[in-house]
């Protein structure tokens, strides 16, 4: 797992490594049993506090996704994924498909993201925004 700090966000680096990994979980990139990397490879990587890691670590195990085992490391103990949402799965492939049209036609990153926010939460209005039990 590799997470990507992006420090003009606007979101705290804890909770971006938190995000990135509920995402990981939901991707089904992450798996029970799979060790997190330790504290001193994210700092390593990413150049944060190592308090930030675990402050991170410690929600994440709060929810009960993952659990330090000492001397070990950190590991989780389930995964958000479901079927339709794998790395795998058709709806990824159509996502992609229509990721990379939106591309072609001239938008941006920033472009695609809004647009995508913009019907995501126009689908999900009457649901409270959830859609689902595996929320963040």
């Amino acid at each position: 797992m590799d997470y990507r700090i992006d420090r003009h966000s606007g979101i705290a680096t804890y909770l971006q490594i938190v995000q990135q990994t509920k995402h990981a979980l939901r991707l089904g990139l992450l798996l029970p049993g799979d060790k997190l990397p330790t504290a001193k490879e994210v700092v390593a990587a990413t150049a944060i506090n190592p308090n930030t890691v675990l402050k991170a670590y410690r929600e994440l195990e709060r929810e009960g996704l993952v659990a330090p085992r000492p001397g070990l490391g950190t590991f989780v103990l389930r995964s958000l994924a479901r079927e339709e949402g794998a790395a795998d799965s058709p709806l990824r492939a159509e996502l992609a498909r229509w990721a990379a049209r939106a591309r072609r036609a001239g938008l941006g990153r920033e472009d695609v993201a809004a647009l995508v926010a913009s019907v995501v939460e126009q689908e999900f209005a009457g649901d409270g925004g959830t859609g689902g039990e595996n929320d963040d």
